[in-house]
C-alpha cells in the first residue's frame, strides 16, 4: 500500500529538550565561573591543552577476534559513518571491551559520562526521566551495531538517560579523548543535520526529541537519477523513505498499464505499509528528478517506528482506492 503525509510549512524545528535543559545548567555554572559558554557543538573551541594536533593515540591490546567484531559493528553505528580508514583504525586501537551481567546498569541518567559504547552483543534498555518527580519512561532496547552514551562527549553534560542490561551483554567503549579528536565534529555535524530534517516531517513531529534522535542515527542516505525506480511494485518490502530532496511519482501497473496514482515532495514518507502488513510493496515509486531519501531498515522501522504504526494504519483508507486489486 502506499501512503503520504505531507510536510506543514508552519511545523518549526524542536529543540531537544534534556539537552538543553543541561547546556542551560551548565552555561549558569560557566557565568558564575566567568568562563565563555558553548554555543554549539560545532563551535567548541580546544584550548591549549586540548588541541587535536596533542592527541596521542591510544591502544587497547586485543585480538583479532575482537578487532574484527569491532569493525563489523562500527560498520552498522552511524557515528563513525563519516570517518576514513586512518581514523577508523585510531578509534578501533582505542576500544575496549566490557562485559555486562543481565541487570547490570551500563550508565544512569545524571552522573558524568567520559566513554561512549557500542553493543556487540545482547540487549540494552534506554530509560528516561523528562521531569523531577515522574516515573521514567522506557524509551527503547538498544542492539548489537548501535551505540549510546555519546550526548555526554558531544555536550560535556551529564548522562542523559539510563541504560540498563536486558540480557548478558557485551560492549564496546570508546573513551572521551579519542571521542573528541577523532569522532566528534562529524558525528555532531550528521546528526543536527538529520533531526532537523526529521523535526520537519508531520509523521514524528510529535515524537519526543531524543526518540528522533534515535531515528536520526539510524538513517542511511541514498541518491536516485530521475526515472529510477526507487520501489517496484510486487517485490518484498524491507525499507521505510523519507524524501529529503526531489519530488517521486506512486504509479500502480495494471494490465499491461503504469498509471500515476500518487506523488510526494520533500518530507514526505513511503515504503512503510509493506512493513505493517508484511505484504510485497503494491505500488512503484518513481523518482521525478535527482532525489536524495533517507531510509531505515525493516529492523531499524519496527525498532524505531513501532510507536506510531497505529498512526500510519489509521491513514491507510485515503490510499485504498488507488492500490487494491
Amino acid at each position: 500500500m502506499i501512503q503520504k503525509k505531507v510536510l506543514s510549512s508552519s511545523d518549526e524545528s524542536s529543540e531537544d529538550e534534556h539537552v538543553e535543559e543541561l547546556q542551560d545548567k551548565q552555561k549558569l555554572i560557566q557565568a558564575k565561573a566567568n568562563k565563555p559558554t558553548r554555543t554549539s557543538v560545532s563551535a567548541e573551541v580546544y584550548g591549549q591543552f586540548n588541541k587535536k594536533g596533542q592527541y596521542q593515540a591510544k591502544k587497547v591490546n586485543k585480538s583479532e577476534d575482537a578487532v574484527k567484531r569491532i569493525k563489523q559493528r562500527m560498520s552498522q553505528a552511524f557515528m563513525f559513518s563519516a570517518l576514513d580508514e586512518h581514523e577508523l583504525a585510531i578509534v578501533i586501537d582505542a576500544m575496549e571491551e566490557k562485559k555486562f551481567k543481565a541487570g547490570d546498569f551500563v550508565i544512569k541518567q545524571g552522573d558524568d559520562g567520559d566513554v561512549l559504547y557500542v553493543v556487540d552483543q545482547g540487549q540494552l534498555d534506554c530509560f528516561k526521566v523528562f521531569k523531577k518527580g515522574e516515573p521514567e519512561k522506557h524509551l527503547k532496547v538498544y542492539q548489537p551495531g548501535e551505540s549510546f552514551g555519546e550526548l555526554a562527549l558531544l555536550y560535556n553534560v551529564p548522562r542523559a538517560a539510563t541504560i540498563k542490561a536486558k540480557t548478558d551483554a557485551i560492549c564496546f567503549s570508546l573513551d572521551r579523548e579519542t571521542f573528541n579528536h577523532i569522532v566528534k565534529d562529524a558525528a555532531a555535524k550528521k546528526r543536527e543535520k538529520y533531526e532537523e530534517f526529521l523535526s520537519k516531517v508531520e509523521l514524528l513531529k510529535d515524537m519526543d526529541p531524543y526518540e528522533r534522535l534515535q531515528i536520526a542515527d539510524a538513517l542511511k542516505v541514498q541518491k536516485f537519477n530521475q526515472k529510477d525506480y526507487i520501489i517496484r511494485q510486487g517485490e518484498q518490502g524491507n525499507t521505510f523513505y523519507f524524501i529529503q530532496k526531489g519530488d517521486c511519482i506512486a504509479t500502480k501497473t495494471e494490465n499491461g498499464t503504469e498509471k500515476e496514482v500518487y506523488s510526494y515532495k520533500v518530507g514526505d514518507y513511503f515504503g512503510e505499509l509493506a512493513l505493517i502488513k508484511h505484504e510485497p510493496r503494491a505500488a512503484n515509486i518513481v523518482a521525478q528528478s535527482e532525489v536524495i531519501v533517507v531510509y531505515l531498515d525493516s529492523d531499524s522501522f519496527r525498532r524505531l517506528i513501532g510507536p506510531v504504526d497505529e498512526i500510519l494504519k489509521r491513514n491507510m483508507s485515503r490510499y485504498e482506492k488507488y492500490v487494491k486489486k
